[in-house]
């Protein structure tokens, strides 16, 4: 068991971006591949910051655009280690913009990068624990158990030499989708 533990707190990294003409799509808001490089930025350092290692990214899960980000406004990003497993961590991730002028802030996305481990043989190692120190932190730790005990149930159910295609046919009846199997 890991006897080395560490406090969410301690690895919290918070940055702040003036978005420019430049990072704007050809509808004149900020385009979201724009948000999501950053996003990985941040979840990198947020990762390499607790494990005291190089991390790389492993998957993303749920990318929710909730509000579009305009030119001049300060987009601000939160983020933190959600989980931990025996190499890999989950920081959760929240943007926020603010009109600089009205003070005015969006919730613009939150978000969930699992991030992995490396050494310098680009070899997976073990990282540092969390330790869990209000209801919040719990919280965020049982939500990403969940999310990840609902992705392995749904690679089970899916990629499984057990599918049979027949049986899912009522279920997408109510969908916009043609059967022709």
């Amino acid at each position: 068991m890991n006897n080395n533990f560490r406090n969410i707190e301690d690895t919290r990294i918070s940055i702040s971006e003036l978005m420019l003409p430049s990072h704007a799509n050809f509808s004149g808001k900020i385009h979201g591949g724009y948000i999501l490089k950053l996003m990985d930025q941040i979840a990198f350092a947020c990762a390499s910051k607790h494990s005291g290692t190089y991390c790389v990214t492993a998957s993303v899960d749920t990318v929710d655009f909730l509000n579009p980000i305009d030119v001049g406004e300060l987009v601000t990003m939160k983020a933190s280690i959600n989980y931990v497993g025996r190499t890999s961590m989950v920081v959760g991730i929240r943007v926020e913009s603010q009109n600089i002028q009205t003070g005015k802030v969006k919730h613009c996305n939150s978000s969930y990068f699992t991030m992995v481990a490396k050494n310098d043989e680009k070899e997976q190692v073990t990282v540092p624990g969390i330790i869990i120190n209000n209801e919040k932190e719990m919280r965020r730790f049982l939500e990403a158990i969940k999310r990840l005990e609902m992705k392995k149930k749904r690679q089970e159910e899916f990629n499984s030499d057990n599918f049979v295609a027949e049986d899912y046919i009522e279920d997408l009846e109510k969908y916009n989708v043609k059967i022709e199997l």
